[in-house]
């Protein structure tokens, strides 16, 4: 089992002072003290750690897409590997229990909202939107053909996205992303047996 040092540590509480001082007052209100006050330590140590407000902010970014990935890699290791099991846990992990509290979800509608104007966010915003295509693309080709798969891949994350932001604004968040993750799975399992189901109605 790794050893967490006290540096370590540190970070990780200054990263969650962030998520939820963003949660409470929004990315742009979001200060050194803001974050300093909530971790209980001197706003200097956010310099020291991350050189400023920007980086820890990146960091904070940073941490929600490794929780995302290790989400989808404990899932992975449960199944057969079947493009059906791949894309159930592709996303089962986008809709985790973590991915859709408020503390998450509020966090990642700042980020989306400020990566249009931050290159640094919008960066790790187009990191995320790569690797989402990627699995879905790799999982769907091992079915369809290359044009099919490149298709199937581009409307599930489409959905994925679209199903999760309508959901984290809706009036009852958890019921909606519990209806977004039946319907996406459904239509991962449409995609990729075609020839039996019925064609999809616009």
């Amino acid at each position: 089992m790794p050893i967490v040092g006290v540096k370590d540590t540190r970070k990780q509480q200054l990263i969650d002072a962030t998520m939820a001082s963003i949660a409470e007052l929004g990315l742009q209100n979001t200060t050194i003290i803001s974050i300093s006050r909530r971790a209980g330590m001197s706003s200097g140590i956010i310099s020291h750690y991350f050189g400023g407000k920007q980086g820890l902010i990146e960091a904070a970014l940073r941490y929600l897409l490794d929780q995302l990935g290790k989400e989808l890699l404990e899932r992975m290791s449960r199944t057969d590997g079947s493009p059906e099991q791949r894309l159930q846990c592709i996303v089962e992990a986008n809709f985790s229990e973590f991915q859709r509290s408020d503390l998450a979800a509020k966090t990642w509608l700042s980020f989306w909202a400020r990566s249009m104007h931050e290159p640094g966010l919008q960066r790790l915003q187009q990191i995320n939107n790569a690797r989402l295509y990627s699995n879905l693309r790799y999982s769907f080709a091992q079915r369809l053909p290359k044009q099919a798969a490149t298709e199937a891949a581009r409307q599930m994350a489409a959905m994925i996205d679209g199903f999760w932001l309508r959901s984290a604004l809706s009036t009852d968040p958890q019921e909606g992303f519990a209806a977004a993750e039946t319907l996406c799975k459904r239509f991962a399992l449409t995609a990729l047996n075609p020839s039996t189901n019925s064609p999809a109605q616009v």
